[in-house]
Parts: C-alpha cells; sequence; structure tokens
C-alpha cells in the first residue's frame, strides 16, 4: 500500500497578513498625511523616507517570507543594498568636498 505524502510547508495564520495590510494601509495613510498637511522642508523628507522604509520592511518581512528565512540569506539579501547606500553617501560627501575646493580655490565664476 503506497503512502500518499502531504506537502508539509510551512503555514502562517491569515491573521498575521491581515494586521501586516492594515498596518500597510495605516503606512500609506500617514504618507499621504504629509502630503495633504503641507509639511515642508527635512521633516518632510524623513518622513515619507521612514514611512518608505516601514512598508517595504513589512512586505519584505512578511509577504516575501524574509522573517522565518536563515540569517545568511537575509544578510545576502539586505546588505548590499545598505553597502551601495553608504558608498552613495559616501560619493555625495566626496562631491560637495570637490566643490567646495574648486569655488576656494578657483573662484566662484569667471
Amino acid at each position: 500500500m503506497a503512502k500518499v505524502q502531504a506537502h508539509s510547508g510551512q503555514q502562517h495564520p491569515i491573521k498575521l497578513y491581515m494586521v501586516v495590510w492594515g498596518l500597510l494601509f495605516v503606512l500609506s495613510t500617514f504618507s499621504y498625511l504629509v502630503d495633504y498637511l503641507g509639511i515642508q522642508g527635512y521633516l518632510r523628507w524623513f518622513l515619507i523616507l521612514l514611512f518608505m522604509i516601514l512598508k517595504a520592511g513589512l512586505i519584505v518581512a512578511v509577504f516575501m517570507h524574509m522573517a522565518w528565512e536563515r540569517l545568511a540569506l537575509i544578510y545576502a539579501i539586505l546588505v548590499p543594498p545598505v553597502l551601495v547606500l553608504v558608498f552613495v553617501a559616501l560619493m555625495v560627501s566626496e562631491s560637495h568636498y570637490t566643490a567646495l575646493t574648486r569655488m576656494t580655490f578657483f573662484g566662484a565664476g569667471q
């Protein structure tokens, strides 16, 4: 008599997905409120980026099942983009230094 093997995948409760969906809805509402309330300057960009990162983190962690992966896989996927952001920040800093040096030694405009 042959045994039929059932698929033994990981099952997550539907409540988890509904809570995450609700959090995404709330974070999107806050993101739209930043524009609606007319917040300007660095606070505006900080809030927009904060809500964007939180939403992306929830999506990656729950819907892409990263929260249940091995730590090595998480590092392999998340560390390279973080390093790219660090290198971009270094390049921006270098560009400001170069512009300041050129203005100092060559003058503002000739």
